[in-house]
């Protein structure tokens, strides 16, 4: 073995030579088209983005498609089957295959060899952390063609990169078959918890309980004593304004409820949008304990609840009950698939950029158990929910696990720490 004086390779066979992407690879910046010309898109040529990319893997389509003549006002090229493709804009490092030939945005980076890549693939995701570390800017991260173009290489002999690749190909075939199973089993337990929890918000605990048609459509039958009114009667819209005592600002989050912006970043690990220094506080919304908020921009995951004093932006709505409620009941049936279906119809009717009214909720009927029930309801889900979450991130550690012996399997090989047997 001998130093490779590349840090983060370390030591590498003696006869393995190193040598930069820039000699070795022609670099294709991706592009999108000039202008907002309908015509350019709808058309054959896939066209990928970072966010069409997975993490590793193969990559064929995105979720748009280009025209030749939106392809050519680009200025790049189509990338040709078996190149590599690199995310050069957040998330820096996702590193792709071409299945096929394909067109990308500017936030990818191809790298073309007229020859088999499939080693070269597994040493990019090697070298993953390095080129997140570097990306550089001010408004977002990016790694810069010259960065890209000066990584060192690794250059094993042909014989060994084939071998090395091949190995890699079954090893990691072997760990994505599992870690396949594994997340299709957190998809069946994340169904078998919506499914808990419609079950249990709109027909209750009682499996014996007489049985109603609602007349709600969303709601289907209900149990014969639960009534039902207009969202209107049970909540009522808070319009306080204004920040001079200086309350916490707030950040509506689907994942989290209503909460801090610090505590946001702290759970999410991303930055929450700042308000502007020179905003008018006045503007801002009062937001109780106990209080509930729409988006007005989108909606996508329910009705979220806040747990703290403080203020929103104005983009939002606030809603606060009028009638004698459990909270922990509404927190779930607010996040319900059937429900939030209903709360998406009214978007879906409305030209873009127009908002879910709280009139809108207000005229829906929404179910309204005895309060005991409501309790019990929410104290079953809060249970029911917390073990089945349990069990879920037991399966996100062994992905976790998984995904970490990958990367340091293919660092082994690809830095020739271990031989192909």
């Amino acid at each position: 073995m001998k130093d490779s004086k590349i840090e983060w390779v370390g030591e590498v066979p003696e006869h393995w030579i190193k040598s930069k992407i820039k000699y070795c690879f022609k670099i294709i910046n991706g592009a999108t088209p000039s202008g907002s010309n309908q015509n350019y898109w709808d058309g054959d040529i896939a066209w990928i983005t970072p966010a069409d990319m997975p993490n590793i893997g193969y990559v064929n389509c995105g979720k748009r498609f280009i025209t030749l003549q939106g392809y050519r006002s680009c200025g790049t090229t189509i990338v040709p089957t078996g190149s590599i493709i690199i995310s050069s804009r957040a998330p820096i490092g996702k590193v792709c295959l071409s299945s096929k030939p394909l067109c990308t945005n500017q936030g990818c980076k191809s790298l073309l060899r007229y020859q088999d890549n499939s080693f070269y693939f597994y040493f990019m995701i090697a070298a993953q952390e390095e080129m997140c570390i570097m990306g550089r800017g001010t408004t977002f991260m990016e790694l810069s063609t010259m960065a890209l173009e000066n990584i060192e290489l690794i250059f094993p002999p042909l014989s060994e990169q084939k071998a090395i690749a091949e190995y890699l190909d079954e090893k990691c075939g072997e760990i994505d078959a599992l870690l396949a199973d594994i997340k299709e089993e957190i998809e069946t337990l994340e169904q078998y918890k919506r499914s808990v929890i419609t079950e249990s918000v709109t027909k209750g605990l009682d499996p014996s309980a007489p049985m109603k048609n609602s007349g709600i459509e969303w709601l289907g039958i209900q149990p014969i004593h639960w009534e039902h009114f207009k969202g209107k009667y049970i909540f009522k819209q808070r319009n306080e304004r204004g920040n001079q005592i200086e309350l916490q600002l707030l950040s509506p989050t689907q994942n989290y409820g209503v909460i801090p912006q610090t505590l946001y970043e702290e759970l999410s690990g991303m930055s929450a949008v700042k308000l502007n220094e020179n905003v008018n506080l006045s503007i801002l919304k009062t937001i109780h304990k106990g209080d509930f908020c729409i988006s007005l921009r989108s909606f996508q995951g329910g009705f979220e609840y806040s747990e703290y004093e403080g203020v929103v932006s104005p983009a939002y709505q606030v809603f606060y009950p009028v009638k004698e409620i459990f909270d922990g009941y509404y927190k779930y049936l607010f996040k319900e698939k059937s429900f939030i279906a209903v709360m998406n119809s009214y978007t879906l009717s409305l030209r873009d950029g127009k908002n879910i009214a709280f009139s809108d909720f207000g005229n829906t009927m929404i179910p309204y158990p005895p309060l005991s029930e409501q309790q019990e309801i929410a104290e079953y889900l809060d249970k029911k929910c917390s073990e089945i979450d349990a069990v879920i991130s037991d399966k996100q550690s062994q992905i976790e696990t998984l995904e970490s012996y990958k990367k340091s399997l293919i660092y082994e090989y690809v830095t020739g720490k271990k031989e192909v047997g």
